[in-house]
């Protein structure tokens, strides 16, 4: 299909953890409103437009947030509730759409392609996004285009709660007085790079060369220029079931406290573990990840027979950090993956307590799913949850 024909919507929910709050809580609304761990470790996972205008942003250490805006609310999240809204969306758009990729909880990319032919792309995009505030009372943003990039880009332009479109043919014009790292892929060190050699505004990139970009960054360099031309010929991939589920933790400072970061990942695999068995699937092979202080990355892996049971797993997860660590070298993050999900109810083998686990973890998910996702969790790990653990690092909502 001609690049010109091609009709793409990117859409964000906007603020998304923050937006679900406020529709359980009316008098978060108005204020600076931050989600995310507490603790001086703690990282910002969504934040309000409210607290934006102090300088808050998604990712930004929570000390540094507290700091910026004393005033904020903080909430520590509920991540059921934040899924159970997910999936409202999704099931919209599936219902909507022909062709949708979901790539995070709060953002899709849609392939209208064609359909002009018969109904009007815009006015598809536009009525889809008024059903979804209906439906759900959530915020939403959505940006129009030939591509997934400058669709990306224009919702960031049309946010908070609006939408654009970019017409066929004025990508190039629409880019060229953004700041270059509003491009998706180049980040601040990039960025840093790109304006030591004077280039601020996309606009300055567009006139670079599309070999003299290859130069200083590689293969990098080409895509650049082609983004900032507004060229990105990537395809809208279909949703597919996810195959695994993870949670990694950054330290904000590189630590050797072993006990601490086993600690941490039974926090980590109490959190997967529920959404597994939320789901109602298991997991067939599990991951410990270790990235020491000079960013080496090493990782310890095993199958085992499908689970979502705590028990079974947690001693599996400290025998593979115990494998995967080199003593006394200090440690910049950890990581835990649950690979080779299946669908179906866990078979227990002769010794297992199985029906008294399956009612003990039913009440606990219950009251974990009504009242906050961790109101009850392991002695071991209560400490470790309000100290070092961000339930959303790596996961965050704008």
């Amino acid at each position: 299909m001609d690049d010109n024909k091609r009709r793409i919507v990117h859409i964000d929910l906007d603020s998304f953890f923050v937006s679900v709050e406020r529709l359980n809580d009316k008098s978060l609304h108005g204020i600076p409103v931050l989600i995310g761990g507490s603790s001086d470790r703690g990282v910002v996972a969504s934040c309000s437009y409210e607290s934006r205008k102090f300088g808050i942003h998604s990712a930004m250490p929570m000390k540094t947030a507290r700091r910026l805006c004393p005033h904020a609310t903080i909430i520590g999240g509920n991540y059921t509730a934040y899924s159970k809204a997910s999936r409202e969306v999704t099931e919209i758009i599936r219902a909507t759409v022909p062709i949708f990729e979901k790539t995070s909880i709060d953002e899709f990319y849609i392939d209208l392609s064609g359909m002009d032919e018969f109904y009007d792309s815009y006015k598809t995009a536009t009525e889809l996004r008024q059903t979804i505030i209906k439906n759900t009372g959530l915020p939403i943003s959505f940006g129009l285009s030939t591509n997934k990039t400058v669709s990306k880009i224009a919702t960031g332009q049309a946010k908070p709660n609006g939408q654009l479109f970019v017409e066929p043919g004025t990508e190039k014009a629409f880019l060229a007085p953004l700041p270059v790292g509003k491009i998706p892929m180049i980040g601040k060190k990039a960025v840093d790079r790109l304006v030591s050699m004077g280039i601020y505004k996309i606009a300055d990139l567009q006139r670079q060369t599309p070999e003299h970009l290859q130069q200083v960054f590689g293969k990098m360099g080409l895509m650049m220029w082609e983004k900032a031309n507004g060229i990105d010929r990537s395809q809208v991939m279909p949703q597919h079931e996810r195959k695994s589920i993870s949670s990694e933790n950054t330290f904000f400072e590189d630590t050797t406290d072993v006990e601490m970061m086993q600690q941490l990942l039974i926090a980590m695999g109490e959190q997967l573990t529920y959404k597994l068995r939320n789901e109602g699937r298991m997991s067939a092979c599990l991951t410990v990840k270790i990235r020491y202080s000079n960013f080496e990355t090493f990782s310890q892996q095993m199958s085992m027979a499908p689970t979502h049971s705590d028990p079974v797993l947690f001693p599996l997860i400290k025998n593979l950090f115990a494998k995967a660590y080199q003593k006394g070298r200090a440690v910049r993050l950890i990581g835990l993956r649950l690979s080779n999900l299946t669908d179906g109810p866990y078979q227990a083998n002769l010794f297992d307590n199985n029906e008294r686990d399956k009612k003990l973890y039913a009440a606990l998910d219950s009251l974990n799913s009504r009242f906050g996702k961790k109101t009850i969790s392991r002695a071991a790990t209560m400490e470790i949850k309000s100290r070092d653990f961000n339930p959303f690092n790596g996961e965050t909502s704008d």
